[in-house]
């Protein structure tokens, strides 16, 4: 670390999601020199495998082995945080929406001391557009933002701080997976086409914005970077996954809908512990792109947390200041 440099922790907050909970801080950056202080830097300081996808019951509660590991995973990342402001401790869809979700709240902040809070989705939204915002720094024209978890779909468009729209649809990769894909794979009932049309169908109910010229599309979520991550192995196997096309998410519907649920983890960029849900996350996408007639967006590797982050350091009231943060 530059000797000139002294990182003051300033803000934490804990994302405690289906597949991991991952503790975030930001540290404000002070030097000697005042005219080159108060950047901010932001890093993750922990993180803990979870897969509360598969504690889930039949009737939508979390079992006890899916309430024990919160419990260990939120026991652990706190303990890490040493000293500094208190963390802020949120819970995505997967608990927030889970049938026994005050038991599972009540059980770790038991044994935690830490309660964990809820976003509503609607607030998921606006927060990923903050830092979508914050993440591109200077840039002229309307910004939207797609965003697909494993609960919910959150869409955010404006061009101001603040935006104009906001939309929290259930339908995250999870949530499809478990309703139309069971296992992950299609049914012997309903080919991949009947699948598209489907989804294009339940969204042109919702008043989506559609793209114009100089609107700037971002898309953020580990569903869009896995497929940003699959289309660039495919089409241009130098390419960094920095865009993801709607033509590539075809083809990326396409081969993992033709491609056994086991093998899927084999293929560029697709987790394994993500591979169940990997076809119905790329059928939304599809569907979202084409429903926004988005052809191309930016993959953004900030999202609701580093939103929420960014808000309780004030830093999102300066979204020009550009990803030097």
């Amino acid at each position: 670390m530059d000797e000139e440099a002294i990182f003051v922790r300033q803000a934490a907050v804990m994302d405690v999601g289906c597949h991991s909970a991952l503790l975030m801080v930001a540290r404000r950056r002070r030097r000697k020199d005042p005219e080159a202080s108060g950047r901010w830097a932001m890093s993750p300081t922990g993180k803990v495998r979870l897969a509360l996808h598969e504690t889930l019951t039949g009737d939508g509660r979390v079992n006890t082995r899916g309430i024990r590991s919160v419990q260990r995973a939120v026991a652990r990342l706190s303990e890490s945080e040493q000293g500094g402001s208190a963390v802020f401790a949120f819970a995505t869809s997967v608990i927030r929406d889970a049938a026994n979700r005050d038991e599972v709240i009540g059980r770790v902040a038991d044994t935690t001391g830490i309660h964990l809070r809820f976003l509503p989705g609607r607030e998921e939204a606006r927060l990923a557009y903050i830092a979508a915002g914050c993440w591109l720094g200077d840039r002229s024209g309307p910004l939207l933002v797609l965003d697909i978890g494993g609960g919910t779909v959150e869409v955010a468009y404006g061009d101001d701080q603040e935006p104009a729209q906001v939309h929290s649809l259930p339908l995250g990769a999870r949530t499809v997976t478990r309703a139309l894909l069971p296992g992950g794979a299609l049914p012997k009932k309903r080919n991949l086409q009947a699948m598209r049309q489907h989804m294009r169908e339940v969204l042109e109910s919702v008043p989506l914005p559609v793209v114009g010229p100089g609107v700037n599309v971002v898309a953020s979520s580990k569903t869009f970077l896995q497929l940003a991550k699959l289309a660039a192995t495919l089409e241009r196997p130098t390419r960094a996954p920095a865009h993801l096309t709607l033509s590539s998410v075809r083809t990326a519907v396409t081969l993992l809908a033709h491609t056994d649920v086991r093998r899927r983890g084999d293929l560029p960029g697709i987790s394994r512990h993500r591979a169940e849900q990997s076809l119905a996350g790329a059928v939304i996408a599809e569907a979202l792109m084409e429903a926004c007639q988005v052809r191309e967006a930016q993959i953004c590797p900030w999202s609701t947390r580093e939103g929420l982050l960014l808000e309780r350091i004030g830093a999102s009231r300066g979204r020009r200041s550009g990803r030097t943060f």
